[in-house]
Parts: C-alpha cells; structure tokens; sequence
C-alpha cells in the first residue's frame, strides 16, 4: 500500500469544503477507506487546520472535524531530528522543509499538494491531488 503525505492544504479543502479541490481531495480519502493508500500528516498540521478553520467554522466544529481526520489518518511527528533536517535542506519554504523531512524519516513515498511548486529539492514524489487520482 502506497504511503501518502497529506500537504495542509490538502486536508482544509475538506475541512472548509473549498469548492473548486473538495471534490478531489473528498476522493484521495475514499481510497484511505478503501485501503488503496495510508494517508499520514504531520502534527504541525493539525494545529495549523485548527488555526485556520476555526475562523470560519469556530472552535466545536473545527476540534470536531479534526477528531474525525484523526479517525483516518496517521500523524507522524515533529522533532528535533526533523527541524535539524529541514534547516539543511534547499527548500525555501521552511513548513514545507518540515512536511518533506518528516516524510522522509518516516519511510514516506509521495506528498500530495495543490503547491508542488513549493516542494523543490528533494527526492520524494510529489503530486497535485488530480495527478495522483489520475496515476
């Protein structure tokens, strides 16, 4: 089974049912429930969702949502060898240096992201949400 790395931004298109990825990222979870892939995040992400989803959808429905994601999904861990790692790397954005370097130490093959942009020098895979339910 296909080890995937959720990018944040992933996971709010579901929490904020963003209209125009809700569809595709809805999908990459049904193959979760079908056993097809592990879907992992990291623990920053967490916090991150919570952040950013409690503006819209307030505190009960954001805690509440991200009870469900942690129904589904593995949370893999930030730590020291992780920031280490990531301040080594060349990638310019360093939350995505953090996603990369977790993933890697956590045997991680791909990263799923609207921003592959984003996610340079390094040696996973990494695929908008479209490529990969195209794959």
């Amino acid at each position: 089974m296909t080890k995937v790395l959720f990018d944040t931004n992933i996971i709010l298109d579901i929490a904020l049912k963003r209209e125009s990825f809700f569809e595709d990222a809805f999908k990459l979870f049904s193959l979760i429930d079908q056993k097809k892939i592990i879907g992992s995040i990291t623990a920053s992400t967490i916090t991150d969702i919570y952040y950013i989803s409690k503006r819209e959808k307030g505190h009960t429905e954001s805690i509440n949502f991200i009870k469900g994601l942690l129904e589904v999904v593995e949370v893999i861990g930030i730590d020291k060898d992780v920031i280490i790692k990531a301040f080594a790397s060349e990638m310019q954005d360093f939350e995505d240096a953090i996603q990369t370097c977790a993933a890697e130490l956590n045997e991680i093959e791909l990263i799923i992201t609207r921003n592959k942009k984003d996610f340079t020098n390094t040696s996973l895979k990494i695929l908008t949400p479209r490529e990969f339910l195209k794959s």
